[in-house]
């Protein structure tokens, strides 16, 4: 005796949508995975990279100008974080900073990696202010942010 399975619209409809939670399903908790990754796992620093960016530009009567900055210009951690940030020297040859109310100091230079870590204890936003450019008068103002929520 030969059996036939006959396959109707709605067994085929009701299939195509469980395969479609099943995926759904799947790529929700993986992205709870790629967070992790992201974010570190407990207790670990999560590293943020940074680098050194210029402009450069003419006037109209001939006078060079330029601007540093920090990029990407702001950050966000969350409150309670550990960060260790990795700034890399692209422009500039030296850039001294501060990161006001996180009692944070380095230096970054030109075709190097400089590492300094800290633990986001209090939420506000913080300046990492470069103080070779810290105004408009000295190519600056060479400013970013820290978000802590």
């Amino acid at each position: 005796m030969n059996k036939v399975l006959i396959i109707t619209k709605k067994h085929l409809y009701l299939t195509i949508m469980l395969a479609v939670l099943a995926a759904g399903t799947i790529a929700y908790f993986e992205s709870g995975n790629m967070i992790k990754a992201a974010t570190g796992a407990a207790g670990e620093p999560r590293t943020i990279q940074l680098v050194t960016g210029e402009f450069k530009s003419t006037t109209a009567d001939g006078k060079n100008i330029e601007a540093y900055r920090w990029d990407p210009g702001t950050i966000y951690v969350k409150k309670g974080e550990k960060i260790n940030l990795s700034i890399y020297g692209v422009n500039g040859d030296s850039h001294p900073f501060v990161i006001e109310g996180l009692n944070v100091k380095g230096e970054v230079k030109k075709g190097k990696e400089t590492i300094v870590s800290f633990k986001a204890d209090k939420e506000g936003v913080y300046r990492i202010i470069c103080l070779t450019h810290p105004d408009i008068a000295h190519n600056g103002p060479m400013v970013g942010y820290i978000v802590v929520d």
